[in-house]
């Protein structure tokens, strides 16, 4: 399963839908993520990947818009750990 499969299944299963309705360009916001989803989903992401996202739900920053952003990042701080 990729990256940007694994983050459909999280975002789907915060906004108890079927992944099937989402894809990588998925507006978050269109979708119906209200800020409490994003926060939600971004612990879920954290326990998911074993990984820290820095995120400040204060900030108005775009990069949770899509689906395709949210797997970015996660392959960015991805790309941070050290190799096991």
């Amino acid at each position: 399963m990729t990256t940007t499969e694994k983050v459909i299944a999280i975002v789907a299963a915060q906004l108890q839908r079927d992944p099937a309705e989402f894809s990588a360009d998925t507006n978050l916001q269109e979708a119906g993520f209200e800020s409490i989803d994003v926060i939600e989903t971004v612990f879920a992401l954290e326990e998911e990947f074993g990984i820290d996202i820095s995120f400040n739900a204060n900030d108005e920053s775009d990069s949770f818009a899509t689906v395709r952003e949210v797997a970015n990042v996660v392959e960015a701080e991805l790309a941070k750990k050290p190799s096991a």
